[in-house]
């Protein structure tokens, strides 16, 4: 599928054939694609929360208003993100550039980051969206359908899933063959709304 048509027709589907699983193969396809997204200063605040378990899954469906899909779906990804890679090994993140390139990406980075906490944040949550988005054009033109999905208690599934203190949920996706075609949409705003030229009006 090219991409033009993996973003038009990519839809959220909530019902899946909770028969079908992927293969390793597919999995491990998916989430080599994921690792291509783009992030600020190459750091990959990523984290791939591959949920098997079946009891977890049924656990974590509780804990998302009881959405079948988190039990449904052959493949269910959260996505974490560390609020700190940026002061974990960062040369690690430009081991492939020349000395004096990686020596002042890791300075720019501390400078960026180090002591705002807000900004490691914002640019984690950045870097997780993107790679979501990755994975849901991914999958549909791999033949899968997917569900990004916000909604569910953050404190009790960090909780559930040992996440670690320096980390958070960002959002979590559920992939796998639908049982029934994704509802009609909505209602798109037209891109006469949504864009604007140079400048936001001025406030009267």
């Amino acid at each position: 599928m090219d991409t033009l048509t993996a973003i038009s027709s990519r839809r959220s589907v909530k019902h899946f054939d909770p028969n079908h699983r992927m293969s390793e193969a597919e999995e491990e396809q998916l989430l080599q694609l994921a690792l291509l997204s783009p992030t600020a200063f190459n750091i990959q605040h990523w984290r791939f929360l591959v949920v098997r378990d079946p009891q977890l899954r049924q656990q974590l469906r509780q804990l998302s208003w009881n959405q079948p899909q988190v039990t449904d779906s052959s493949l269910y990804v959260i996505l974490c993100a560390d609020l700190q890679a940026w002061n974990k090994e960062p040369e690690r993140y430009w081991q492939n550039a020349a000395e004096h390139v990686r020596q002042w990406i890791v300075k720019a980075m501390a400078d960026y980051y180090g002591a705002f906490p807000q900004t490691q944040r914002d640019e984690a949550i950045r870097s997780c969206g993107m790679a979501a988005q990755t994975i849901m054009l991914a999958a549909k033109a791999m033949g899968y359908d997917s569900c990004p999905m916000a909604g569910f208690d953050y404190a009790a599934v960090g909780a559930l899933i040992r996440l670690p203190a320096d980390h958070i949920v960002v959002m979590s996706i559920a992939i796998g063959k639908p049982l029934q075609p994704a509802q009609a949409r909505a209602g798109q705003l037209p891109l006469s709304v949504v864009r604007l030229l140079d400048r936001f009006p001025e406030q009267s």
